[in-house]
């Protein structure tokens, strides 16, 4: 019940924090790239520093999960290719998926660094 309890903790705070940021970035690709990206970094940190199991479920499964939004990038990403923007689309899907993998590469790498 714990367990449960940190990951909705975790996730609560990840949803708000993920819809104050998209308050404060205009541009709706934009702030789904930017928590994709800064959420990707958490979680490689987190991954790559020694943390305790219930910090693990709160920040990485909980926050992490809840501020990322892989829905909503593939979303927007299908509605710019309906729209007649294809290379929007395909400017937003490279752009998501290389930087959420580098923010997973280089949060792994600081958090190790951190360790």
């Amino acid at each position: 019940m714990i367990d449960l309890a940190l990951v909705a903790g975790g996730g609560l705070a990840g949803a708000v924090a993920r819809h104050l940021l998209g308050e404060r970035i205009d541009a709706r690709t934009r702030d789904t790239l930017a928590v994709n990206v800064l959420g990707s970094l958490a979680l490689g940190v987190l991954l790559g520093a020694p943390v305790a199991a219930s910090t693990s479920l709160a920040l990485a499964t909980g926050f992490c999960g809840a501020f990322t939004t892989f829905s909503t990038f593939a979303f927007e990403t299908v509605r710019l290719a309906e729209t007649g923007r294809p290379r929007a689309a395909a400017v937003n899907g490279a752009t998501n998926l290389v930087g959420a993998l580098l923010g997973i590469w280089l949060g792994t790498a600081l958090g190790a660094a951190l360790a």
